[in-house]
């Protein structure tokens, strides 16, 4: 039986500051391929070559991955300012319709980091440029130095709720996370279901409130070591089985 095809939403950057290229990182490929045993296709998040109903046809899911840009603060009503930071307009026009796609046909879709976000404000919520400014939140972002594994390091708790689905997925409410975003969820919309906190009020664990597919989001990056960090490996492994239903279909 052939694997689902997951498409991995790229990122803009450019080779020796020259040349334009649609990338994606290798931990999200190898959790795909070793943790939901599907096979990730790089999709790249321009409306100039791919446009979201062909999308939905080739791929079976859709990990909309973190990227250093951030969702423009119009497509949540909000004024651009220096603190929102650089912006992927071309992003925004694949993967804001494309969530809203998924939720509507129960095709999976996990949102991590920006992906995260992309998820919170397709569904109509508003988002915080930076989260470290306001009163009694912690610093989330990655730490400016140190090696890979010291920017990936687990760095605070997340609390889900009891008997939701983070919890069905973790088999607890309590799990370990790392921590390498600057902006979060400012107000909820209607259906964002926020069901995990980091210990200082930051929202770091969402759902589609009556999606009848896979729309399970974190604010941590879960692709770091997916196949040996076990809260990781669940999410990963939950959302794969999730494509593969619906590959079954």
């Amino acid at each position: 039986m052939a694997k689902p095809i997951i498409g991995v939403i790229g990122n803009s950057y450019l080779i020796n500051d020259e040349y334009p290229v649609q990338a994606a990182g290798i931990m999200n490929l190898e959790a795909i391929a070793e943790v939901c045993k599907a096979t990730p296709m790089i999709v790249p998040a321009s409306p100039s070559v791919v446009d979201v109903p062909a999308l939905l046809q080739i791929c079976d899911g859709f990990v909309l991955t973190g990227g250093r840009p951030n969702v423009h603060p119009s497509e949540y009503g909000h004024e651009e300012t220096p603190a929102h930071g650089a912006f992927d307009r071309d992003r925004d026009q694949i993967t804001l319709p494309l969530v809203r796609a998924c939720v509507e046909r129960g095709q999976p879709v996990f949102g991590i980091c920006r992906g995260f976000q992309e998820v919170a404000v397709a569904m109509g919520s508003t988002l915080h440029p930076e989260i470290r400014d306001l009163p009694g939140r912690d610093n989330h972002r990655m730490p400016p130095d140190g090696t890979i594994e010291e920017k990936f390091a687990m760095r605070h708790v997340v609390t889900v709720t009891d008997g939701g689905p983070f919890h069905e997925v973790f088999g607890a409410t309590e799990v370990m996370t790392n921590s390498l975003h600057g902006q979060g969820i400012e107000t909820a919309g209607e259906r964002i279901v926020i069901d995990g906190y980091a210990p200082d009020g930051t929202p770091e664990a969402i759902y589609v409130k009556d999606a009848p597919g896979f729309t399970l989001s974190v604010q941590w990056h879960p692709e770091y070591q997916a196949d040996q960090d076990p809260v990781s490996r669940a999410l990963f492994s939950a959302f794969g089985q999730a494509a593969h239903n619906w590959a079954a279909r």
